[in-house]
């Protein structure tokens, strides 16, 4: 359990840097600076409930 939340938060990290690129690729979208920002937050909650999830498995 502990290997998968580290790499979703990999993932994660990832996904906030290459936004841009994400949504170029896998997106037709007009507007690509909303789409990065939505790819931006999205990941960020992901990424905030995989750490919070990991502490908590570790402190039990």
């Amino acid at each position: 359990m502990k290997i998968f939340l580290i790499i979703i938060i990999a993932i994660c990290v990832t996904c906030i840097f290459d936004a841009r690129r994400i949504g170029e690729r896998f997106f037709s979208s007009d507007n690509i600076n909303k789409l990065a920002r939505n790819i931006k937050i999205i990941s960020f909650v992901v990424l905030i409930i995989c750490c919070i999830i990991l502490c908590l498995i570790k402190t039990a």
